[in-house]
């Protein structure tokens, strides 16, 4: 691959849409079977600098600094990368039905760090979360008037069925003088709203944290609660499932004073109407979908909220503020009285402590959490597929081996997330797992699960993930990992029966587990299997495969059972899992689809010397791929290119170079070096399906691209 100076899952068809109709040119405007030319001229971007980084034209994602800026926001100038493409993914228990949620405000340094680069960045020890089975709502917050959630983040958040939302905020004496601009009657505040709600719709996130925290006048204070309450039943009728949540601020006389509590101060907006002859009571709270609390609460604060009339029936959207970096554990307290959490800046274990120990502070932090928290079960058909990658790591593999190497960083490659757990068993045993990046299967990073199987028991069992997932008649498991020396490793599934589950239509299961036997290698489903992925050097990792017989069952844990070979003293392991995989046995005989209609489009050259002792001109291009493909067959897509021929006929084309990847149907090529002009070259989309298997060559999308001189047409 090409260095760089910076490198940077399921998609909806109406999300590939929105993104074509953002663009200024689709792949119709482009014969399939024509070459398109190029001439090289060494001119300055003309790319929106706001989409697009000026020195390299990598597309970014950014923020709204101003109402000008919102007000004047127009689609067809969208940033087409920045749409998310993965939607929301179902979970149980749903956000509707779950009695206490838990709400992280992601807060560090500003926001649109590495994770602005939408294709990924190098980073040594990046920021991620991934501790997504616990939470039920990811904020995005910076202190920049509309904040609009990265992509890489929403896509990863719908991943694991968790809203993401951005911030609307207004602070101190400009935020006071944007609040009497937009507050001012109701068709300006109508059209801030409308703008909040095309902006949420367009890029695919769910809705929007609400931070007034200036003085409001009698006017702006009046108009806060219509503005909310439009504001909310617009998302709601354009995005379904999207939240808008109120910050506790301002009160209903419009002054600054956070009340760290719902209460008559901050619930309502009381309004003189002369028409009724009396006040009009137009809520903060109930215009909209919840309040996210000030963080210095007592326990006679929750005691009052709890008991609070307007609160009765909502206990759920009442978000008990809790900043990490100025408080100890409070989740405790805010479970005992049965509210919801908003947990800001959690990021602190990152920003305050070695960033070489961020996976384990990471991890630490969220045990400590873990008892007053709900763990999500992804609720999904058939495949589920992990290998367990959180979307960075030192080097990038596939199937064992190394494929890049360097540290990189994008939360697009962020894989569905195992449990982190951490547990003491009787006897002296234990368990943990965590996400390592020493050595991976496939992505930046493996599962490492590690322990002591104490004496006197014959085993351990680690649960690596709990979800919902119905099985086929026929299902077929694949399990990669790395055998632990003395210990024996086993797959433990337990099933429900929806209503009546029987495994190989002879035993009768209700609620418990399934041991299933590998099959033999030359089992025809395993060759099909293996003949679909093609092979690979095993370099210490094993393959095992089994088939599940099952009838009206659904997948409720998996679990890696653990005993020793002999004897019975106490030992210990660890074992390194590399992915983990469900598929309905039929789809091993399922086609996999060609890539269509590739265009390439917003072509920027660059030119200059190859160094200073070299007189030949080095040439960059820089262009916008798009193409067409099913988006549920695929896991990602490598983009390659190749020299096809230059000025001197002898010299032979070049052999495919990978580029990058790709998470979407779109790709922005970024100082591809390319021979000097005139020159032909071929730009290639290779679909990875999301079980890992091959596609044939001819089934690749290709583009050709000529190019000359400016003097040499």
């Amino acid at each position: 691959m090409t260095p760089r100076k910076r490198k940077r899952d399921e998609t909806t068809s109406s999300k590939i849409r929105k993104a074509e109709e953002i663009s200024s040119e689709t792949c119709l405007d482009q014969p399939g079977d024509q070459s398109i030319h190029e001439v090289v001229k060494n001119e300055p971007s003309t790319l929106p600098a706001v989409h697009y980084d000026p020195d390299t034209t990598e597309p970014i994602s950014c923020s709204l600094k101003s109402l000008d800026e919102l007000l004047s926001w127009k689609r067809n100038e969208a940033s087409p990368f920045n749409v998310a493409t993965v939607p929301l993914a179902s979970r149980l228990p749903p956000l509707d039905r779950c009695p206490r949620r838990t709400l992280v405000s992601h807060d560090m340094m500003g926001g649109y760090l590495e994770d602005r680069f939408i294709q990924g960045a190098e980073q040594e020890t990046p920021y991620a979360f991934y501790h997504w089975e616990y939470i039920d709502i990811f904020n995005y917050f910076s202190h920049q008037m509309v904040t609009i959630p990265p992509v890489v983040w929403t896509n990863a958040a719908h991943k694991h069925g968790v809203l993401s939302v951005g911030t609307f905020i207004t602070e101190w004496t400009d935020g006071a003088k944007i609040c009497e601009a937009f507050l001012a009657d109701e068709e300006s505040y109508r059209a801030a709203a409308d703008k909040l709600v095309q902006i949420s719709y367009c890029y695919g996130f769910d809705g929007w944290l609400i931070n007034i925290e200036n003085v409001l006048s009698e006017t702006a204070v009046r108009n806060t609660g219509p503005f909310l309450r439009y504001l909310t039943d617009q998302m709601h009728e354009r995005v379904p499932g999207s939240v808008v949540i109120w910050y506790d601020s301002v009160l209903k006389n419009g002054s600054l004073n956070w009340q760290n509590e719902l209460n008559d101060n901050n619930r309502q907006v009381m309004v003189l109407t002369a028409s009724v002859g009396g006040d009009l009571g137009l809520m903060f709270f109930d215009a909209c979908d919840g309040i996210f609390t000030n963080y210095n609460w007592t326990e006679q604060s929750l005691e009052r909220m709890k008991s609070f009339s307007a609160a009765q029936g909502r206990f759920a959207d009442i978000y008990v503020g809790v900043d990490v970096f100025a408080r100890g554990k409070a989740l405790e307290l805010i479970r005992k009285y049965e509210l919801s959490t908003a947990i800001f800046a959690p990021g602190w274990v990152y920003e305050c402590h070695e960033k070489a120990d961020f996976r384990k502070n990471q991890d630490k932090f969220w045990s400590l959490l873990s008892e007053y928290l709900y763990i999500h079960r992804p609720s999904t058909s058939l495949p589920f597929i992990s290998s367990f990658c959180q979307g960075f790591g030192k080097r990038f593999y596939w199937r064992g081996q190394v494929e890049m190497e360097r540290s990189w960083f994008n939360l697009h490659a962020q894989e569905i997330q195992p449990l982190y757990l951490s547990e003491n068993m009787e006897k002296g045993g234990w368990l943990r797992s965590r996400g390592c990046s020493e050595d991976a299967w496939i992505g930046g990073s493996s599962l490492m699960v590690e322990g002591v199987i104490p004496s006197g028991l014959p085993e351990v069992c680690a649960r690596i993930f709990s979800l919902h997932v119905p099985l086929a008649t026929r299902t077929f498991v694949s399990f990669v990992y790395k055998p632990p020396v003395g210990v024996k490793v086993s797959l433990e599934l337990k099933t429900i029966d929806v209503p009546l589950c029987t495994f190989k239509g002879t035993e009768e299961i209700a609620s418990t587990s399934v041991f299933p036997e590998a099959l033999a290698e030359d089992n025809q489903l395993v060759e099909q299997f293996v003949q679909n992925c093609g092979r690979w050097t095993s370099d210490g990792w094993a393959s095992r495969c089994f088939l599940l017989k099952m009838i009206g069952c659904s997948l409720r844990e998996v679990c890696i059972s653990f005993s020793r070979d002999e004897g019975d003293e106490d030992v210990s392991f660890n074992c390194r899992i590399g992915e983990i995989m469900f598929l309905d046995a039929e789809s091993l005989h399922a086609p996999l689809q060609s890539v269509q209609g590739i265009c390439v489009n917003d072509v920027v050259w660059q030119t200059g010397a190859s160094n200073e002792h070299e007189h030949t001109m080095k040439v960059l291009l820089n262009a916008t791929l798009r193409w067409q493909y099913p988006p549920q067959q695929v896991r990602h897509f490598r983009i390659h290119w190749r020299h096809l021929r230059g000025p001197d006929p002898r010299i032979r084309s070049g052999s495919l170079t990978l580029i990058g990847r790709s998470y979407s149907t779109l790709y922005r090529v970024v100082e591809l070096e390319v021979p000097a002009a005139p020159g032909l070259i071929e730009l290639v989309v290779e679909p990875v399906s999301r079980e890992g298997f091959r596609v044939p060559e001819d089934r690749w999308g290709r583009r050709t691209l000529s190019y000359s001189s400016s003097g040499n047409p």
